[in-house]
């Protein structure tokens, strides 16, 4: 930790603990340099987050907390040295440079709700588990390509529980070539498929077919990891979908939460994604475009001098863009204005993730006003200037 004054000279540093005993010293080490009469409002505090017991309790005590993009802060560094050093002293620098100076550039940490912070706590999770989820099918796809690969024919997807269940059962080449029907028809039935014999019979004829393979240590070595890769999958599976029922109840209480479940595309697991990540702060955005720019769906424009170009904005909110790009593409099915500026968009030779960008980015600006005027989405409201065009 740093502390400047106002011309930025250093007044102190520290190195804080973790805990009530860090907060402590910082009140402390602030304290001397405070007037008795002052307010706390008059000290600005950088810090690279936005979240946690360290930001509640500085916001609490009535500091100007600023949440400091760690990008910012590494391009700080970069133009006040060029030596390439880094230190933990080094970084408190420039963090109270940044607030010193560029405050007015900067945001504040928002004011949510508690209610949006504990819906930010369960979506946030419900995604990052769906994420692992994800990489540990991609494991998994990789080892059987390596000595399975007709498993690869034989199963379509490759995390739901019939096909964890028989690799579990078999998972090397052989032991599945040995399943009976009547094994595969009862894992089948148990998962509640339809037309069991048909895909019992392509299962058998797949897994029985002749292909590449590895000598029989390694493919044991393989259907080890197999088996442990499905037993973590299955995992996963039962606990997102034990978070969905706490992640809707909470989105429910809140009091946005029927604004947000109006919107074309959105329902209450996406909606408490796009909540959570928005915040409710009423004064955290100055208007859509403050709110498009932090959901990533604008563009950005670099132009020198002649040369002018417009490119999509990867400094973003990945778990927020993430939402909206679900958002655009479920909206094309509800929406017939939505799906006809997708057409339209279409039309104009813009591809298919393009066109859904800048749908999203529309649906923001529409949620917006929506939020701002405490009302509930309305189809011909929302795209009526859009059709207007249209018929002209």
């Amino acid at each position: 930790m740093e502390v400047q004054d106002e011309t930025g000279r250093r007044l102190a540093k520290a190195r804080l603990p973790e805990g009530i005993s860090g907060i402590a010293k910082l009140h402390a080490l602030v304290g001397r340099f405070r007037a008795e009469d002052s307010d706390a409002a008059e000290v600005k505090i950088g810090i690279e987050t936005d979240r946690g017991p360290w930001v509640g309790a500085l916001v609490a005590s009535g500091y100007q907390v600023y949440a400091v993009n760690p990008l910012q802060s590494a391009r700080a560094r970069q133009g006040s040295g060029v030596s390439g050093a880094k230190s933990d002293a080094g970084d408190a620098h420039v963090l109270a440079d940044l607030v010193r100076t560029h405050s007015h550039q900067l945001r504040t940490v928002a004011g949510d709700s508690e209610q949006a912070g504990a819906v930010k706590v369960l979506t946030r999770m419900h995604q990052t588990l769906i994420w692992d989820r994800t990489r540990l099918v991609l494991r998994l796809r990789s080892s059987l390509r390596e000595f399975f690969p007709a498993a690869l024919e034989a199963y379509e997807d490759l995390d739901s529980p019939d096909v964890l269940e028989l690799l579990t059962k078999a998972p090397e080449p052989a032991s599945a070539a040995r399943l009976t029907r009547a094994q595969i028809t009862a894992v089948l039935k148990r998962a509640r498929r339809h037309d069991r014999d048909t895909k019992t019979t392509a299962i058998m004829a797949a897994l029985r077919t002749e292909h590449l393979t590895q000598p029989p240590p390694i493919a044991a070595a393989y259907g080890a990891t197999v088996r442990a890769l499905a037993a973590l999958i299955s995992t996963s599976n039962e606990q997102i979908t034990a978070l969905e029922g706490p992640v809707e109840a909470c989105f429910g209480q809140h009091p946005d939460a029927e604004i947000y479940l109006s919107q074309p595309g959105l329902g209450p697991i996406l909606g408490a994604r796009v909540l959570a990540e928005f915040g409710d702060d009423p004064t955290r955005y100055e208007g859509a475009r403050s709110r498009k720019n932090y959901a990533g769906t604008s563009p950005i424009t670099r132009a020198s001098g002649k040369k002018k170009v417009v490119l999509a904005r990867y400094v973003r909110n990945n778990r927020l863009t993430d939402a909206l790009h679900q958002q655009a593409f479920c909206a094309l099915s509800g929406s017939p204005g939505a799906r006809a500026y997708y057409d339209e968009l279409r039309g104009r030779d813009i591809g298919h993730n393009a066109a859904l960008r800048q749908l999203g980015n529309r649906l923001v600006g529409i949620l917006h006003g929506c939020l701002k005027t405490r009302t509930r989405y309305d189809e011909s409201v929302a795209w009526s200037q859009h059709t207007q065009r249209l018929a002209a």
